[in-house]
């Protein structure tokens, strides 16, 4: 049985996304197009390759044997046929991660390759929507604060975020006592979202408390969460990779200090097709040494 491989790829696009609908825009093409390549390679095989649902498809255990046989073949010849041993980084990287992260402390680990001659493009997201751009190749790496679970995808551990509370001196010098959720009852809560995930955490893992106020300001960027902190609006949890200089200058002080501080691991997320690719490695060596910094 001979198989070309425009179906075979089709049909990996197809088992990593989940959606035909997403697959054909992954390979640039037409949907009617990959629907045919699909129906072309289960009359070759002799049986169906995917249930159609009503947003997607799912994979036969057919079409999980056939992906398991000819995913790392594929991806080994994609990468082969995209290298140009003539330039030092053929082809554009697509990172995505949240916002902070990538402004504080990804791009400044990346700026090195890309005055060697990268070309980057950043997109800022949530987890969710950074998985699912990575799953449909939209991405090539992702930093994320959720592993992924979803096939076709892999990840490492990148990063632990360390959470401090943090106030301008105005407030640290008011709670001159024990710092106990008592004390800070009248104090303004500062964070990102209204829901206070990150206040929320920590009122669990260090207070052993529950956090029932609601924040007196949430602004959707921690940067400009640490701005109104260092102005004096009140207090908040932050990263400390975040704050590290306003920290050190005296500008915000860490209220307190508990034995093991709340961590948070972010996970560096790839597509095996992408993950092989010499300047897709470039840009995972450059995060995962700047990292322990």
């Amino acid at each position: 049985m001979k198989v070309s491989l425009d179906l075979l790829r089709s049909f990996l696009a197809v088992h990593r996304s989940g959606s035909i609908t997403a697959a054909a825009e992954l390979l640039g093409l037409a949907q009617p197009t990959v629907t045919a390549q699909l129906r072309a390679l289960e009359e070759a095989v002799g049986r169906p390759l995917f249930d159609r649902l009503p947003r997607g498809v799912r994979p036969t255990p057919a079409g999980d044997e056939l992906a398991r046989r000819v995913a790392e073949p594929l991806d080994r010849l994609d990468t082969v046929l995209a290298d140009d041993r003539d330039e030092a980084y053929p082809r554009t990287v697509f990172l995505g991660g949240p916002a902070e992260f990538l402004a504080v402390r990804a791009l400044p680990a990346l700026a090195g390759l890309v005055a060697d001659g990268l070309e980057l493009r950043v997109t800022a997201g949530l987890p969710d929507a950074l998985l699912d751009d990575l799953a449909v190749g939209r991405l090539d790496l992702a930093v994320t604060s959720v592993r992924p679970r979803r096939r076709g995808l892999t990840a490492e551990p990148l990063y632990d975020e360390e959470f401090v509370l943090v106030g301008a001196p105005v407030w640290a010098d008011r709670l001159a006592g024990p710092v106990t959720p008592a004390a800070l009852r009248d104090v303004p809560l500062l964070a990102y979202a209204e829901e206070a995930p990150i206040l929320r955490r920590w009122w669990r893992t260090v207070f052993d408390a529950r956090l029932t106020r609601t924040p007196s300001l949430v602004v959707a960027d921690l940067r400009a969460v640490l701005a109104a902190v260092v102005a004096g609006a009140g207090v908040s949890v932050l990263p400390r990779y975040l704050c590290r200089d306003e920290l050190a200058a005296g500008t915000v002080r860490a209220l307190l200090t508990p034995p093991v501080p709340p961590l948070n691991t972010l996970f560096l997320a790839a597509r095996p097709v992408a993950a092989g690719r010499r300047e897709v490695q470039a840009v995972r060596r450059a995060l995962l040494a700047a990292a322990p910094d």
